[in-house]
């Protein structure tokens, strides 16, 4: 009994003393406990700072100048290509007499990707011919987001600019009120669909989703990301689709009126800013002096640099740091990282740093006069990454430049609406240019050449070959970036089989005019 009781006692002081440590811990060593998603770009100890690693092109982009002409050429709108917008259905308004049941998607992801699985699920609604809840966002597992989709969108616009192709319903009847995350999340249920293929065809929902819309009147799809072929499906459900992206989903009136603000700041720089009101914005401006702006989209956080395997002139504490988080976030299995630095340049796998795609834009004929709108989340490596962009492009910019805190308060922490907001002024934008691959990238692409607007798309190969030679004069690297980039600035490209139709909307839902 007695030795019961002290082993009782010392369990209750041990008990207090690892609960007294897992108090202190995060205290005395919080470094160790940010999230990797969410971990400071700019510490010291990731990192060394990066000096220009192509300093000979950096010295002439800086001294470069721009003919007239040149510049002329380069803001000169795309003239007509000879392709229209062709979305509506080519029999008129189709919605069903009968519903079939509610479908119910929830879908994972950034905002792009949530974009594209709206669009998917709006065809899978037509071709059921079932009712289609508002789609349910789930929480960003690295941006920690919990924004919804009323949160982002215009719901009402949303439903309306549709309501001739598919009903839409906000939320499910009482009689399905149960059919929630949380009710999918605890058990297998028979009204869950969890094995829809990648790119399933039309078929397959009519196979297996349509019998238990019959059953139960509603089926839940989960996971629905890419779940939704781009080949060998009817003309009027791929216009669909298209009419979804480009149409239907506008962002609410508050992302809106920031981006309009944004995009005014950004023409008329030296007009007065003025707030009205709480919820809008509004912009006194003189219209006879407009002026231009190109956006780049600069996608070089964490998640990115790691994953490309990449060397961007850190040094060791860097290698280790990205070998580090790679370990952690993927047990090391990166395909990038069988090849040498060289072998992923050559190959265009590295995505372009601040310094590399600020002497693109200088080889290019941008100057440093030019208006630049830096749509980018976190830069690994902070504002001493960015150093060398902003030398060659003083006039750069961004929300936090442009807006004041108040201004940002209803998107400040939640990556979709600040994603939203950069989405908004890139649409109306002169020009856009990303400066690596990815959803953003893909996205506007897509968007921007269905409404015939200048979007540069940066050849990788080609700039990756270039920057490793260290040779190069700058005459020589200038022309050979101006020859690889003159069929890449919003000329169309018709989709091929397994293209994203969101990337390549011609000829699915653009004509020949």
């Amino acid at each position: 009994m007695m030795m019961m009781m002290m082993r009782l006692h010392y369990h209750n002081h041990y008990r207090a003393l690892v609960g007294l440590l897992v108090l202190l811990f995060p205290l005395l060593f919080p470094a160790l406990f940010t999230p990797f998603s969410h971990a400071s770009t700019s510490t010291f100890l990731e990192w060394n700072v990066p000096k220009p690693r192509h300093s000979w092109l950096l010295k002439s982009a800086l001294q470069a100048e721009t003919s007239n002409t040149q510049q002329s050429d380069l803001w000169t709108p795309l003239g007509n290509q000879g392709w229209k917008q062709c979305v509506e259905s080519s029999v008129g308004p189709t919605l069903p007499e009968k519903s079939t049941g509610y479908i119910q998607v929830f879908l994972d992801g950034g905002l792009n990707q949530q974009r594209m699985g709206i669009c998917d699920a709006v065809a899978v609604a037509k071709i059921l011919n079932a009712t289609l809840v508002i789609p349910y966002l789930e929480v960003n597992p690295v941006w920690r987001d919990s924004s919804s989709f009323e949160d982002i969108f215009d719901v009402h616009h949303f439903i309306n600019v549709l309501k001739d192709d598919v009903s839409i319903v906000r939320e499910l009847p009482y009689e399905f009120s149960w059919s929630t995350r949380e009710f999918y999340s605890t058990a297998i249920r028979t009204t869950r669909i969890k094995t829809a293929p990648v790119h399933a065809s039309a078929n397959w929902y009519l196979e297996n989703v349509l019998p238990v819309l019959e059953s139960y009147g509603i089926a839940a799809i989960s996971p629905f990301s890419h779940r939704l072929a781009f080949d060998n499906l009817p003309m009027d459900i791929q216009r669909l689709r298209c009419k979804v992206n480009f149409h239907a989903l506008a962002f609410v009136p508050h992302v809106r009126a920031l981006g309009d603000a944004l995009v005014s700041r950004l023409r008329y720089p030296s007009e007065t800013r003025t707030t009205l009101g709480t919820t809008y914005l509004r912009e006194t401006a003189d219209r006879r002096r407009a002026g231009k702006f190109v956006v780049l989209h600069l996608r070089f956080d964490k998640d990115m640099a790691a994953h490309s395997a990449c060397d961007f002139g850190g040094g060791k504490a860097e290698k280790l740091a990205l070998a580090k988080y790679r370990q952690t976030i993927w047990q090391g299995r990166v395909l990038n990282s069988q090849f040498t630095d060289e072998e992923l340049r050559n190959q265009g796998r590295c995505p372009l740093t601040p310094e590399e795609i600020g002497i693109l834009l200088a080889a290019l004929g941008f100057d440093n006069s030019t208006r630049l709108y830096l749509a980018s989340h976190k830069v690994y490596g902070g504002e001493a990454r960015i150093s060398t962009l902003r030398q060659l492009f003083p006039f750069m910019e961004d929300k936090k430049s442009l807006a004041s805190s108040e201004e940002r308060s209803q998107i400040t922490g939640k990556a979709s609406l600040l994603a939203a907001v950069d989405y908004y002024v890139s649409m109306h934008s002169d020009i856009f240019i990303s400066a690596s691959p990815g959803n953003m990238h893909n996205a506007m692409v897509g968007h921007r050449t269905y409404n015939n607007l200048k979007t540069i798309r940066p050849n990788m190969a080609l700039m990756g070959q270039l920057f490793l030679n260290k040779s190069i004069s700058w005459s020589d690297f200038q022309q050979s970036v101006m020859e690889g980039h003159q069929s890449r600035q919003g000329q169309i490209r018709l989709r091929n089989p397994k293209q994203s139709i969101y990337t390549y909307p011609s000829p699915d839902c653009m004509c020949e005019a």
